[in-house]
């Protein structure tokens, strides 16, 4: 099935208004499974009826298929790839420069250019985001060697593993992620790192997978507790 295909009809169909489609995720990447969805960003001056609005997210059923639809003016466009950058999971910003181009009036070559070097630079943790950071950790980490009851140990440890793995990349300079994006990109940063910290939390072995939470907390700056103010 010609997916791109069907994303252009789409667009016609519903937006026929749009100067820019980029079609992203899995569709884009070749790496589509029976339930993946068409990610689509939608860019231009005249999308929605009301003047004042700016962005719209929606999903579609059409031909069959499911679209996660992100449109936006380019103010509109500006305000939240910014957002995303300031909480360091530029989602719309890779949707951009990474997806393939089903409709190009002519601008965008140029905002790929652009965005693509705010991803070059990366994420930027300033030293009181770290503190807090490992100040959260430091008491989940807490909460997890207390826990005897197994189903606040399971949800103490996917909090402590989405906390760390965060930290992980922000302190090396990679963007975050969340859902199954976040175990890619720590994978990405250092296979061996990621290994040791999920194989314990797979096996439940909870002592274990808390001891190589302390090791990456340390690595990023250890433990931050007493005289904290935040």
């Amino acid at each position: 099935m010609d997916h791109l295909a069907i994303a252009e009809r789409f667009v016609v169909a519903h937006y026929p208004e749009a100067d820019v489609a980029v079609v992203a995720g899995s569709t884009a990447r070749g790496e589509r499974t029976p339930s993946s969805d068409i990610d689509l960003l939608l860019l231009g001056d005249r999308l929605f009826a009301v003047e004042e609005q700016t962005s719209e997210a929606s999903t579609h059923e059409f031909e069959g298929e499911i679209f996660e639809v992100f449109a936006y003016t380019p103010a509109g466009f500006d305000e939240w790839a910014d957002r995303g950058v300031a909480q360091h999971r530029p989602v719309t910003v890779h949707m951009l420069v990474e997806g393939i181009a089903i409709r190009d009036d002519g601008r965008l070559a140029a905002l790929r250019a652009r965005w693509q070097s705010v991803l070059d630079d990366g994420p930027s943790l300033s030293a009181k985001e770290s503190d807090f950071r490992r100040y959260v950790i430091t008491d989940v980490l807490d909460d997890l060697r207390d826990a005897t009851d197994a189903l606040e140990q399971q949800v103490e440890a996917a909090i402590l593993f989405e906390r760390i793995a965060e930290l992980m990349l922000l302190s090396e300079g990679r963007w975050t992620a969340t859902g199954k994006w976040l175990p890619r990109r720590l994978r990405s940063l250092s296979r061996e790192r990621a290994d040791l910290l999920s194989t314990p939390l797979l096996a439940r072995d909870y002592a274990a997978f808390a001891a190589r939470v302390e090791d990456e907390l340390i690595r990023a700056g250890g433990r931050v507790q007493s005289g904290f103010v935040r």
